[in-house]
């Protein structure tokens, strides 16, 4: 449960910006530019530093936890990365083939997804890369693209890379936040909920929140421990991300004043995001979610409900499809920017601060429980798009050779 804006959406858009003439210059797109037939390998990609991928959003492959890039096909790329210097350019697509065409177009320099071999040599490319012997799957580059091929199976090793790469998980339970906790309430009686109740008033008078609010979100976070530190590197009472921290102005995570007013000021921040939701109740709901789960991702879950007949602006309706954005049907919609997300977690952390923010006193109407989603299997055969069909990960291990 932590905060975060999201420096690598922002880092990712810069790199484009900055090497897009660089990768020109040394044959980059090469196929899209009329009468060449340059083709980009291992050598020009090493010159510019940058090896762009290009993968599907999913809990197996890609996607953005609270701020960091977890996925275990994510865990080898940027493995491989690293042992030759480079930076990772992650493009994510919606399914095969547009995966497939920014490869062969030269937008991508390999696709990191377990593919079948099959379609990989029926598409002329390569099968290199990390490999599934047993499912007959592997990554993908271009034909020409030998060098960067060589390189990959070189790192591989027949999978020996596995015995000494460890992917980052996500903890369970009391392991996502190592803290201290302290009792949710100092006296009921004297409506004292913690010593840190001056800092949250005056938190709460910044942004025009109910100050019992805020603190119903740090015992959330931190159980009320300043020295609280998550897995994924959040600190603090409110349990700020580094780059959240330093963009609210906070150089001493640790030291509460600074933390809560720090997080104070990401809450308003959010709250300028989310103004175009008219009810202000609604609005304290959503800039929770965001503040957990990322403001990107709620939108996604916000463009899902318009999409499907539902209200944009409602939590109740909303919701339905934070949960539903761990379902490949609705992380992989053309609508979704942000691709997949643990939506139980937000949701979860949402109910349980408004229900702490009743027990201390705050007058907040009951939310419905979302839903269950209709029509969220994904059993069965998989779409189809054009000549290719798309394979959700799942889909791989019904395959056969």
């Amino acid at each position: 449960m932590k905060a975060y804006i999201y420096p690598l959406a922002l880092t990712l858009l810069l790199s484009a910006c900055r090497n897009s003439e660089k990768r020109e210059e040394n044959g980059a797109f090469a196929k899209e530019k009329a009468g060449s037939t340059e083709s980009v390998d291992f050598s020009q990609i090493k010159e510019t530093g940058e090896l762009i991928v290009t993968t599907l959003s999913g809990p197996d492959t890609y996607y953005d936890y609270q701020g960091v890039p977890l996925g275990r096909e994510y865990s080898l790329i940027s493995n491989f990365a690293v042992s030759e210097g480079l930076r990772l350019r992650i493009e994510v697509a919606h399914d095969t083939t547009e995966m497939l065409q920014m490869l062969v177009s030269g937008n991508a320099d390999i696709v990191v997804f377990p593919l079948p071999k099959k379609m990989v040599e029926a598409e002329g490319l390569q099968a290199t890369g990390a490999q599934d012997a047993k499912k007959h799957t592997a990554w993908a580059v271009r034909s020409e693209s030998r060098e960067l091929s060589e390189a990959l199976e070189l790192w591989w090793q027949g999978g020996k890379v596995l015995e000494t790469l460890h992917t980052k998980q996500i903890p369970t339970g009391s392991m996502l936040v190592r803290r201290h906790v302290y009792a949710p309430f100092i006296s009921r009686e004297k409506g004292q909920i913690s010593t840190y109740d001056p800092l949250f008033q005056e938190a709460a008078r910044a942004i025009g929140w109910d100050w019992r609010l805020i603190a119903a979100q740090a015992y959330q976070e931190s159980a009320f421990d300043p020295q609280a530190v998550s897995w994924a590197g959040a600190r603090g009472l409110m349990q700020l991300m580094p780059a959240t921290a330093t963009a609210m102005g906070v150089s001493n995570v640790h030291d509460p004043r600074e933390n809560v007013m720090g997080g104070a000021r990401y809450l308003r921040l959010l709250g300028s995001q989310f103004s175009d939701i008219p009810n202000g109740e609604e609005r304290l709901r959503f800039v929770l979610a965001a503040y957990n789960g990322g403001s990107g991702h709620i939108r996604d879950a916000m463009a899902l409900a318009k999409k499907y007949g539902k209200q944009s602006t409602s939590w109740g309706d909303v919701s339905m499809f934070v949960l539903g954005l761990q379902q490949p049907r609705y992380y992989r919609d053309p609508v979704v920017k942000y691709g997949y997300m643990i939506g139980s977690q937000t949701y979860e952390y949402v109910n349980a601060i408004m229900e702490r923010y009743r027990t201390y006193g705050g007058a907040v109407s009951a939310t419905p429980n979302a839903m269950p989603l209709d029509g969220t299997s994904t059993t069965g055969a998989p779409p189809k798009t054009g000549r290719h069909k798309i394979y959700m990960p799942e889909d791989l291990e019904k395959m056969e050779e």
